[in-house]
């Protein structure tokens, strides 16, 4: 076993508007919308607890406090749900001890490297794991327990991926990929939105990271890039020959739920295959798509 120090730290960046999502996040984080029963927030953080990350930093803006109620014990509801005799677990998820959830502000929206360089107290000189709420990512085991496997492995830094049709690539961030063995692929490059004819790869980035901490010292110097924002994939490049960089090609199913229509599709997904309410949804749907 290698001297590697342990993933214990997750980042999730939390501070964006939701405009997309608008009247819905007026007054509600996005990352509070439920995929049928489960808060979009909750997905991520079950995910980082499966792969034994134990502090959680929240990186959120004005207007976010009820992301952070959401993990705090509320007395009121906890009080009469035992009088009632109603079943406690439902809330287990939601429970944390102190210190292991921590918030900071990002009190500028400048993007994800931004956000990400404003946890940098907390992380101090540890390695740590990214994850987006947005993209929920399902998979047994889950997407960063996968990568922490392989960052045993491997060390140095790792983004996760999925192979998409190269028609698709002009959407996304794509490695420029080296040697392949198994799941891992070394990066030699990281290309942002590249036209199909000229991608290097259909291999996507797909909103989970473990990153070394030097990274910081990267995102302090860097300057904006795209979009007039501080990019994150503009300082995990300069990592790229300096430290090992490796994608890991997720083995399960992502769901952009930062649209529309990614978020109506995880949530028929995943109501279809639940035991509780499955055979249910299909019979409505099946209803609705025979009028």
């Amino acid at each position: 076993m290698s001297s590697r120090k342990p993933i214990r730290k997750a980042v999730f960046p939390v501070a964006g508007l939701g405009t997309r999502f608008l009247p819905a996040t007026k007054a509600i984080p996005k990352e509070l919308l439920p995929i049928v029963d489960r808060p979009l927030i909750q997905y991520a953080v079950d995910e980082a607890r499966e792969a034994g990350i134990e502090q959680m930093i929240f990186v959120t803006g004005r207007g976010k406090t009820a992301l952070v109620e959401n993990f705090d014990i509320a007395y009121e509801l906890e009080a009469t749900m035992k009088e009632r005799g109603k079943d406690m677990s439902v809330l287990d998820p939601t429970r944390f001890n102190p210190g292991d959830l921590i918030t900071v502000r990002q009190q500028v929206p400048m993007g994800l490297g931004h956000a990400v360089w404003c946890a940098r107290s907390i992380v101090g000189d540890e390695p740590f794991a990214v994850l987006l709420p947005d993209e929920l990512m399902v998979g047994q085991p889950g997407c960063i327990a996968q990568m922490v496997e392989a960052y045993n492995e491997v060390g140095g830094n790792l983004i996760s991926v999925l192979e998409v049709p190269m028609e698709e690539v002009s959407s996304y961030g794509v490695i420029d990929p080296g040697e392949s063995r198994g799941a891992l692929t070394e990066v030699r490059g990281l290309v942002e939105k590249p036209k199909a004819n000229v991608a290097p790869s259909n291999k996507i980035v797909s909103g989970r990271y473990i990153l070394q901490p030097e990274v910081m010292s990267a995102l302090d110097k860097q300057e904006k890039g795209a979009g007039g924002e501080i990019q994150l994939t503009d300082s995990m490049a300069k990592m790229i020959g300096q430290q090992p960089f490796h994608a890991v090609t997720f083995a399960g199913r992502r769901f952009d739920c930062g649209s529309k229509i990614g978020f109506v599709e995880a949530t028929l997904t995943l109501a279809l295959e639940r035991p509780d309410i499955g055979a249910e949804v299909r019979k409505v749907i099946e209803r609705l798509l025979a009028r």
